[in-house]
């Protein structure tokens, strides 16, 4: 409980009324008694009367408040919170309310001033921002309630505890992407025919110079006698299986956002596209301990299935481990899919990551995705000017070297790789899907 400004006031007023009584006895001057007394009597009585006033603070009841959230609060966007009060008091009633946030958010109108008028419900908005995704937790609102006579206010903690999940705003990214480029029309634009050796049977031809023996249909040649071939093209809806490294790798830092953020948010992206687009999507994670495994699957619950699976998900100061990864994947008898492996490749993985990708190339098709750090790009172009920058852009370009014969390494194996900077993760990765969908190779 501490004074309110009508307390100190008074008292100033009392002891401004002091100073020129005790002025005068000092320099002699006879003070009517009375005056005296009066002074004394008026101190009293304000003393009493602010114990009464604490008192009746003490007993007075608090309001009742709600706090009502939004279902789904998106990292890094505006929320509105609407917080209701009942009050509690007979009388017209003025406080101040304060809403304790997670430390992770921001928020805006807060602390407010509230009128309170006697059985009548008070509603209240302010604006709310995650800075990051996950599982929060509100525990207390603060109000300020001021005593009957406004000579005290005491500060209350109501406890109003609240559970909130936060999930990354991918649909930031999508409409980036639909502004920067035209996604919307490339979706939608129709499927050309693949001629060759798809996923999905097509029609029967007379045999042509460069098909394959695999190709051949025994019978219908049989029937016909001459060589007649089966024509296939990719399925018009494919399945595609993200590959998230968790790993002390992904926990590079460009700007506000971790590398292992820029990718899960890429992979939903990419997930929103790849359903829109009628195709199965699922993943699985390594380099973890809390491993998150969801089968591909169709469909808008599938994006609420890997939103909560996703949300609350961390990097982790583990090593990558590849050979553990692919071979969990395989062990779960997958069919065919578009494997997007992203990661952040480095010159160690020179000698394990080819030897462990092998098994998984003969069953799938693979995408691998390597994040590079933006620092590197600046050493590259940045002026050397002394001998500092001189070793600066030797270790960056010696780095980089390590990482494009690794890189080219992978593409002789049949890899797709992309190697981006985070910003350019999410239009890359769209643009790479979008170019296989429509030539047939996913």
């Amino acid at each position: 409980m501490t004074p309110s400004r009508n307390l100190p006031i008074i008292m100033a007023a009392l002891f401004l009324l002091a100073l020129p009584l005790g002025t005068l006895s000092a320099i002699g001057i006879a003070v009517p008694h009375w005056l005296d007394s009066l002074w004394w009597s008026l101190l009293l009585a304000v003393v009493l009367l602010a114990a009464l006033d604490a008192l009746r603070l003490q007993h007075r009841t608090s309001p009742q408040l709600l706090r009502r959230l939004p279902d789904r609060l998106l990292a890094g966007r505006w929320n509105t919170v609407e917080l209701e009060i009942h009050p509690s008091a007979a009388k017209p009633l003025t406080v101040a309310i304060f809403d304790h946030v997670p430390d992770s958010m921001t928020s805006e109108n807060l602390p407010a001033a509230l009128f309170l008028l006697p059985g009548k419900t008070t509603r209240f908005s302010y604006r709310l921002r995650p800075l990051r995704r996950g599982h929060f937790h509100f525990h207390y609102c603060e109000i300020h309630l001021p005593s009957p006579w406004k000579l005290w206010q005491q500060r209350r903690l109501l406890s109003l505890p609240e559970e909130v999940h936060v999930y990354p705003d991918f649909i930031r990214l999508y409409n980036a992407q639909l502004t920067a480029t035209p996604l919307a029309n490339r979706q939608g634009r129709q499927r050309q025919p693949h001629s060759g050796t798809g996923q999905e049977f097509h029609q029967l031809r007379e045999f042509r110079e460069g098909d394959t023996l695999r190709q051949i249909d025994w019978k219908a040649t049989a029937r016909r006698r001459t060589f007649i071939s089966r024509e296939y093209q990719a399925e018009a809806e494919q399945r595609i299986l993200f590959l998230l490294d968790c790993g002390n790798r992904m926990r590079s830092r460009d700007g506000e956002l971790a590398h292992f953020d820029h990718a899960l948010e890429a992979c939903l992206l990419l997930a929103h596209i790849a359903l829109r687009q009628g195709d199965a999507v699922g993943l699985a994670t390594f380099s973890t301990p809390q491993q998150r495994y969801l089968a591909p699957a169709k469909g808008q619950a599938q994006m609420n299935a890997l939103l909560n699976a996703l949300y609350d998900l961390e990097s982790t100061r583990q090593p990558a481990d590849f050979t553990a990864a692919v071979g969990e994947l395989l062990d779960r008898g997958q069919q065919r899919s578009l494997v997007v492996i992203l990661s952040n490749l480095r010159d160690e993985d020179n000698d394990e990551l080819p030897v462990a990708l092998a098994p998984l190339l003969r069953r799938h098709a693979v995408v691998l995705v390597s994040l590079r750090e933006t620092v590197l790009d600046r050493l590259r172009r940045r002026p050397v000017a002394s001998f500092e920058d001189t070793l600066a852009y030797q270790g960056a370009m010696t780095y980089l070297d390590a990482r494009e014969n690794l890189h080219r390494q992978l593409m002789t194996q049949g890899i797709a790789l992309l190697d981006t900077s985070p910003d350019e993760l999410a239009p890359r990765l769209v643009e790479h899907y979008l170019a296989r969908k429509a030539s047939g190779a996913c």
